[in-house]
């Protein structure tokens, strides 16, 4: 399992993924789930994946193949789109994973399935970030859900609800993300560090911020004492129940 997340507010996209992979309990592997495409000045993309490895990795493979060699029939340097660039990635994905899937023997049970979070801006036009789906098909984010998950989401997706709007600043996103990312780690085993985290800031063309936090890192150890203990007094001031009242 993993867990990938993207919040897009006025000031740019905030991009946010663990790094733990397993095919069973005794096979935990790290593997880099964060992937960039850029044309400096020109454009930005950010990827992030969830699912079978087998497929992610090959999707990026084949994107990036296509860019070395200028594919005529598309690549993410030759589209005029950002949803354009979405429906590339889902196309690719989508055509890999029924390879994977010719590939199984009979009766397989394996999934081949991946998922995707993609976003970034072309110059002239406006961030936009999108979730593409297995099928290759894709939603975008709105006012009214300025994020999007993949993978374990449940766990971080409280304070996402609670916390982020389209007002919010990129520093609050990217603090947001990180402890959405965090309880995620503290209650799934599944979803384990360093955890990557980019910021975009609108209209800059470049991914100028892009950090790796470890376990141990001493902003995220700090974070994450510091949300845990603002729970604790947020809970032990709530109002007193009381059962003779209630029962």
């Amino acid at each position: 399992m993993t867990y990938c997340l993207g919040i897009e507010v006025d000031q740019g996209l905030v991009f946010a993924s663990d790094s733990r992979t397993h095919a069973g309990f005794d096979q935990i592997s790290t593997y880099r789930k964060m992937h960039t495409f850029v044309q400096e000045g020109t454009r930005a993309f950010v990827l992030l994946s969830a699912g079978n490895l087998a497929t992610t990795q090959s999707v990026i493979r084949r994107l990036l193949r296509a860019i070395d060699e200028e594919d005529p029939a598309g690549n993410l340097h030759s589209v005029e789109h950002v949803c354009e660039a979405a429906n590339h990635v889902g196309r690719v994905s989508k055509k890999i994973q029924n390879y994977h899937q010719g590939m199984q023997q009979q009766g397989g049970d394996v999934s081949v399935e991946a998922s995707f979070i993609f976003g970034g801006q072309i110059a002239g036009q406006s961030p936009e970030l999108f979730l593409i789906y297995p099928q290759g098909n894709f939603i975008s984010v709105s006012p009214e859900q300025p994020y999007l998950q993949i993978g374990e989401t449940k766990y971080g997706k409280p304070i996402l609800d609670r916390v982020v709007n389209t007002h919010l600043s990129l520093e609050d996103a990217a603090r947001c993300a990180l402890v959405s990312i965090d309880s995620t780690m503290r209650s799934n085993l599944s979803v384990g560090p360093p955890i990557d985290l980019l910021v975009y800031e609108r209209d800059s063309l470049s991914l100028g911020c892009e950090m790796r936090f470890e376990d141990n890192d001493a902003y995220l150890e700090s974070l994450r004492t510091e949300w845990n203990d603002g729970l604790r007094k947020v809970f032990n001031g709530l109002p007193s129940f009381k059962m003779n009242e209630n029962c």
